[in-house]
């Protein structure tokens, strides 16, 4: 059994509460690991592409709320 075989069986035998605790850091922890990676991307230029498109769309009337008003 590899680790992740051992892990997996690990995280079917916890209780709820600690099954919840674990999704809750496991959640927790991609945000912040996207976060990041936004964040680099941003710095180094790859988003910029996708402002000027907003920017464009929004210049010509394109652009809508977010979230759609009710």
């Amino acid at each position: 059994m590899d680790r992740v075989e051992q892990i997996e069986a690990a995280i079917t035998s916890l209780p709820p509460n600690e099954y919840r605790r674990l999704v809750d850091w496991f959640r927790t922890r991609e945000q912040t690991r996207w976060d990041e990676q936004i964040d680099r991307d941003s710095v180094a230029g790859r988003l910029d592409v996708l402002f000027r498109e907003a920017e464009e769309e929004s210049a010509h009337g394109l652009a809508r709320d977010w979230p759609p008003s009710k």
